[in-house]
């Protein structure tokens, strides 16, 4: 079985090119020395390695989820697109520098996140496919890899079909998936860092284990590489001198994989519906109260 293991690991890493196998050698590395340093540095103390989730997060979200996510996008859906248009045979950034390209697409995917992540805060129904990401109880550099698998499928959509689709340079996708993975990873790490005036660009773990909290900061701290899109648009919260805690949801969630996605299409109890069976019950009491007078 191990060796069948090998051989299939083996085979992956041959089909690859020399930017994917760096790619995912930073992936890799990133996620051992963020483990390490919390370990070394935490914010918060004593925060268990293999917390409640870790295995949900690592083997289902990270590795089997983005697994068949990553088929779906790229073999289905961006092929479809692309084969309906044929807009990659225009090549439009073939001619960019390399650095430029990613550059292009980190920082106009950012911005896409900043909003399409604060919408999901102030939609009901956004905010459906966005609870999963808030659940876990213990931020750390894992964490960040939970969320509902139709919200990566749009996110990720967003994220490489332009990329696809403008004829950029095919070592694009595997660099920009490197920069949003690790940078994920570092944001939600359990480290006590400190930046300084660089956090009102680079956004890091300072201000975004903030919005993972149950308090105040969960309706702030939208952005996620850059913090710049949270100064500007009146979203920042870093009270200085304080201290995070309490993460999660204040109402109960599922604890497993299956829970969690089914869990996001459970059927809403409005308050518009709540208050109409209080006003239909008081109009038949008033009815009833009449009848009783006459």
């Amino acid at each position: 079985m191990l060796h069948s293991l090998f051989e299939t690991l083996r085979s992956l890493f041959a089909h690859m090119s020399m930017v994917e196998r760096v790619s995912l050698a930073a992936i890799g590395s990133g996620a051992v020395l963020l483990a390490l340093l919390e370990r070394i540095v935490p914010y918060t103390k004593d925060q268990a390695f293999l917390r409640e989730g870790f295995f949900d997060d690592f083997a289902l979200y990270t590795i089997a989820q983005n697994y068949v996510l990553s088929i779906v996008i790229f073999s289905i859906i961006i092929a479809r697109l692309d084969d309906a248009g044929g807009f990659s045979r225009l090549q439009l950034l073939a001619h960019w520098p390399l650095w430029l390209q990613v550059t292009l697409f980190v920082v106009t995917h950012d911005f896409y996140i900043y909003w399409m992540h604060r919408w999901q805060h102030r939609n009901r129904l956004m905010w459906r496919l966005h609870e999963a990401h808030h659940s876990p109880k213990a931020v750390d550099w894992l964490s960040g890899s939970r969320s509902h698998c139709l919200e990566i499928l749009i996110n990720q959509t967003v994220e490489f079909a332009p990329i696809v689709l403008l004829g950029a340079s095919p070592a694009v996708i595997p660099l920009k998936g490197a920069i949003s993975a690790v940078w994920g990873m570092y944001i939600h790490s359990n480290l006590n860092v400190h930046t300084g005036r660089l956090q009102w660009i680079i956004n890091g773990p300072e201000m975004h284990r903030w919005h993972h909290t149950m308090g105040k900061g969960m309706r702030s701290n939208f952005s996620t590489k850059l913090a710049i899109w949270d100064w500007m648009f009146g979203t920042a919260y870093c009270p200085p001198g304080e201290q995070a805690k309490e993460y999660g949801v204040r109402s109960w969630f599922p604890k497993h994989y299956i829970g969690q996605t089914l869990y996001a299409f459970r059927v809403f109890h409005t308050r518009a519906r709540s208050s109409a069976a209080v006003a239909t019950s008081r109009a038949r009491d008033s009815d009833g109260a009449s009848a009783g007078n006459l």
